[in-house]
């Protein structure tokens, strides 16, 4: 008996529902823009306002108390020949130079020591950092002890050893070898920190072919890990330039009784006067805010040139 042939039937369309994309709208996550506001809050109150209040004030004479007065670029050609101003910027290359290359030196050296450790790397770490979160006020007392002229320790070791006592903190180039001395201490454990960990991110297996082909350990640093630390280095070169060329505790704390017109005269002849001391004395001691203000962005210029030179010639160097 023959069967009828099956046919099939084919299968039923599924037809969905357009799906509607809606668009949120930036109201759609205040609650994520809410959690975040205070730091915005913070930074536009305590950052970007007082910036912007600070370039304008630098176009106006103002005591800070009596109504403001249009000064319009007067006040920065005067800044283009204060003396006192250009001698600031002369302390403050040197200190920053006598403090920040032996600084580096030191960074790197106490890097590499730490990375072939074996034993006690943690407190090592520690011992080195502490420092840098210390307070500054303190220490600066403390040396200031140390470089005093009749009783210091550096005399100390100097007469110790059949010198002449030095007035550290009453001769000009004392004065800066005692604030470049304080701020070498203060930033060469943190910047070893950082030397030692771009240092663990270059590969062992580089210093074991190294060693394979008779590399001594001068060899190995200066083609390997000085070329591979360049990036790093060029960060702390930055960032020692940011701060140095900004020094104020140090100098302001170490030479404040040695002169008895203003604690922001940098001792006797000016010859710890920093930029940011001298932004402070024109600001507070003279009450003339708006020459204040001219000078800051003076200051500003300075360590962004600055900046640009040194990540350059860090930049050239790598290149050739």
């Amino acid at each position: 008996m023959a069967t009828a042939p099956v046919v099939e039937t084919p299968p039923a369309v599924v037809t969905s529902a357009p799906v509607v994309h809606h668009k949120k709208g930036i109201l759609s996550y205040w609650r994520l823009y809410a959690a975040i506001s205070p730091f915005y809050l913070l930074f536009l109150a305590f950052g970007l306002i007082p910036v912007g209040f600070s370039l304008y004030l630098s176009f106006h004479r103002w005591d800070g108390l009596g109504s403001m007065e249009f000064a319009g670029l007067s006040q920065y050609r005067y800044l283009l020949g204060d003396s006192q101003f250009w001698t600031a910027i002369g302390n403050t290359i040197i200190i920053w130079a006598l403090a920040t290359f032996p600084m580096i030196f030191l960074a790197m050296v106490t890097a590499v020591l730490l990375n072939s450790a074996v034993r006690f790397k943690n407190v090592y770490r520690f011992a080195f950092f502490l420092p840098n979160v210390t307070s500054i006020v303190a220490v600066a007392i403390i040396f200031g002890s140390v470089f005093s002229t009749n009783f210091g320790l550096m005399n100390a070791v100097l007469q110790a050893l059949g010198l002449d006592q030095v007035a550290w903190l009453n001769s000009p180039w004392g004065i800066k070898v005692a604030i470049a001395t304080l701020m070498t201490w203060q930033w060469t454990g943190y910047n070893a920190i950082i030397f030692l960990a771009g240092l663990q991110t270059i590969p062992s297996e580089l210093y074991e072919a190294a060693r394979m082909d008779g590399a001594g350990p001068v060899q190995t640093f200066f083609r390997i890990t000085l070329p591979l630390l360049r990036p790093v280095l060029l960060f702390v070169l930055v960032i020692s330039t940011v701060t140095g060329l900004q020094s104020f505790s140090e100098p302001q704390v170490l030479l404040q009784t040695t002169d008895n017109n203003s604690s922001f005269a940098g001792g006797p002849g000016h010859a710890g006067q920093t930029m940011v001391l001298y932004f402070f004395q024109q600001t507070f001691d003279n009450n003339d805010f708006g020459y204040g203000a001219a000078v800051a962005w003076g200051i500003f210029l300075v360590v962004i040139l600055f900046s640009i030179i040194n990540w350059r010639l860090v930049q050239r160097r790598g290149e050739d």
